[in-house]
């Protein structure tokens, strides 16, 4: 039977904050997840970029999302790129219910517990004073065991 999967910790590497991302970065340090949406289509988007992706509209704005989502896709990774992870630990493609992707890690559950459709959340965890990363675990509750 395999622990909990955990947050990373020590100087693990992590994206650099751009003039771009800035704002992203912000949210998390306050507990916030924020994604850019694109009024003239519609669109929510992640990661940050200048324009949508779809309409190449510059028009946007910052909002916040409730950080509730679904497991489209993961890896279980057991050989680790580097000796600063800890092993295992699980990728995941997690779809946002407000019409956007993130790719991130899921803790709080066993590496054999995620499925394609777990219903996850997001967590927040600091890895220095600057940077805070944003993870996803089960939701758990009534329906959610």
């Amino acid at each position: 039977m395999s622990s909990l999967l955990l947050p990373q910790s020590g100087s693990i590497p992590f994206a650099q904050q751009t003039e771009m991302s800035s704002r992203f970065w912000d949210g998390c340090r306050r507990g916030e997840l924020l994604f850019q949406y694109f009024p003239a289509s519609g669109r929510a988007q992640f990661p940050p970029a200048r324009s949508d992706r779809a309409s190449f509209g510059d028009a946007f704005e910052w909002r916040r999302s409730a950080g509730r989502g679904r497991v489209y896709s993961w890896s279980t990774v057991h050989r680790a790129p580097s000796p600063v992870f800890h092993t295992p630990y699980v990728v995941a493609i997690v779809c946002l219910e407000e019409g956007f992707e993130m790719i991130s890690n899921i803790i709080g559950c066993r590496p054999e517990d995620v499925v394609e459709g777990l219903e996850v959340e997001v967590v927040f965890h600091a890895v220095n004073d600057d940077v805070t990363l944003p993870y996803f675990a089960p939701i758990a509750g009534p329906g959610h065991d």
